[in-house]
């Protein structure tokens, strides 16, 4: 993309030239040569066009970008490697973006592509990824579940009687989550034919969803970070891929830690089978190179290199000769067992169940947002913060299955030179009022994040935890200039407790300090300076 941009450059001044220069050239030859100019430019467009192959990835397979990139470099071809989480994959393809193959982590999510913009075809799986329990050993040892059969209700119980909390990747924005989800409402379900819509609805089953999920102590919006968070943390389990299981063994391990053990419920298990497709544009030589790579990944060779990176190659069956070094037996990792795998539904019963999931079965959250009303707002800042909040606090996050529900408790922080109060709803659906106070307070004065910040941690610091998943989502156009990190990080460590402080960046905001703040509390920052509601979009996927 960079070498194209370069051109158009190029061809830029030259145009230029032409311009400045044009009253000295009689008009005929003006003619030709900007028809030679737009021929020239459409001929770069196509060589650029033709040379470069496109392909949109799941984040959790970037792991596997050398894999295509060292047989493509091998083979003189030219590829572009975009990453997006799985459910932004089919939004950017359904809107119009344009790849020439995809490699998504679940073939279930090719059915969500709207044919009439984007012609998906060639689908091949390619590894196969069991989304399962990883427990601490020594945890694992102590509820029963080393050396026996496992069945999703025994995890269940666990969480029931306050044995066992975990961690998991959002099942509104990812496919491990969602994938996790879907496998735990089938087994949970009795493991129907199909699941359907009058499935959904027993309200025996939406009560042991709700134990189970009552359970989960934090939440990621993508795979990588949910390892870095397990990592960074003191957690017990996690709910992920099987390949990010070993992942994390590997660094716990050399850590010195205690590494997890893999659990497989024998009642089911989510699969992932990563499958890689053609995006056809009517272009015959993207498609002979989509086909080569799709053989290579295939191949012998291919599958060998997907198999050191900790993917099985084998469809649910049995493999007596897997590595060990890498589907180590001491970890639970089990190659000799027949892994039964759940069906997933239809495409409408699986928007149903994410709504489902986002309207009633998830715990509830107690979120702070503390919003920059310093002057440097006004403007243009101002008008996109307040259409970033009009977008989180009202229906239209339903669109991406995002939306806050009735159990949920919001405050709003605005911030100037000082704090300048906090709105608050403990109804998460009910938040007109806040909303009008968002649109009619202007941007003042200088940027005093780090007593917000303080603030926010004084209104959420005494949650009942056990009822609600707490975050603070920090958004900030500038410098802080007002306070000390130090005066947050006293109070912080002073409350010994593992609240995650998010942020979002705009305008000239300091990474660097919020850096410090994500590094201090186990989060995240997020850019906002090209676009705020998108960044609002993927933190909610965090909280």
């Amino acid at each position: 993309m960079e070498k194209k941009n370069n051109v158009s450059v190029v061809l830029g001044i030259i145009a230029a030239i032409i311009i400045v220069f044009g009253i000295c050239i009689p008009s005929i030859f003006r003619e030709n040569i900007k028809q030679v100019g737009d021929e020239f430019s459409k001929k770069v467009d196509r060589l650029f066009e033709d040379n470069t192959f496109y392909i949109l990835s799941s984040s959790e397979n970037e792991d596997l970008d050398e894999v295509v990139m060292d047989y493509a470099n091998s083979k003189g071809y030219e590829i572009y490697i975009d990453h997006a989480g799985t459910l932004d994959i089919m939004q950017k393809l359904n809107s119009g973006e344009k790849y020439d193959a995809v490699w998504i982590s679940n073939s279930m999510w090719l059915y969500m592509a709207d044919s009439n913009v984007v012609k998906i075809s060639d689908s091949k799986y390619t590894s196969i990824n069991p989304v399962i329990f990883g427990i601490t050993k020594s945890k694992a040892e102590e509820l029963g579940f080393v050396g026996k059969n496992v069945y999703t209700r025994d995890i269940v119980n666990a969480i029931a009687s306050g044995k066992l909390k975990f961690s998991m990747s959002n099942p509104t924005s990812t496919n491990s989550g969602a994938s996790a989800y879907l496998g735990l409402l089938s087994t949970l379900a009795g493991n129907p034919e199909v699941l359907t819509e009058e499935i959904l609805q027993d309200e025996t089953l939406k009560q042991n969803l709700t134990t189970l999920f009552s359970g989960m102590e934090r939440s990621s919006g993508d795979e990588d970070f949910l390892e870095e968070l397990f990592i960074k943390g003191n957690y017990e389990a996690v709910v992920t891929y099987e390949s990010s299981i070993i992942s994390i063994n590997k660094q716990l391990e050399k850590n010195g830690r205690e590494p997890l053990y893999a659990i497989y419920p024998v009642d089911g298990v989510s699969i992932s089978d990563s499958p890689f497709a053609y995006i056809d544009n009517k272009n015959d030589y993207k498609k002979e190179i989509f086909k080569d790579i799709q053989s290579f990944i295939i191949s012998d060779e291919g599958q060998k290199i997907l198999q050191t990176k900790g993917r099985r190659t084998w469809y649910g069956g049995v493999n007596n000769n897997a590595d060990k070094t890498i589907f180590n037996p001491d970890w639970g990792i089990d190659t000799t067992k027949y892994i039964s795998p759940v069906k997933y539904p239809s495409t409408k019963v699986t928007k149903l169940a994410l709504n489902l999931y986002q309207n009633e079965l998830r715990k509830p959250v107690h979120v702070v947002f503390c919003l920059d009303y310093s002057g440097s707002m006004f403007g243009t800042g101002y008008n996109q913060l307040k259409s970033a909040m009009n977008y989180i606090l009202t229906e239209k996050a339903g669109e991406d299955f995002i939306q806050f529900s009735e159990k949920d408790k919001i405050d709003i922080v605005p911030f100037g030179t000082n704090v300048m109060g906090v709105w608050s709803t403990e109804n998460g659906i009910e938040t007109k009022d806040v909303l009008n106070k968002i649109e009619n307070t202007s941007p003042n004065g200088s940027t005093a994040l780090y007593p917000a910040a303080i603030k926010a941690l004084e209104l959420i610091q005494n949650e009942d935890r056990d009822t609600y998943n707490v975050s603070i989502i920090l958004m900030t156009d500038g410098q802080a200039n007002v306070g000390r990190f130090s005066d947050l990080e006293t109070k912080y460590k002073q409350l010994g407790k593992n609240i995650p402080i998010y942020s979002i960046t705009f305008g000239s905001a300091s990474e660097r300090e919020l850096d410090k703040i994500a590094n201090m509390t186990n989060a995240k920052v997020f850019d906002g300076k090209t676009d705020l509601v998108r960044a609002f979009k993927e933190v909610r996927g965090y909280n």
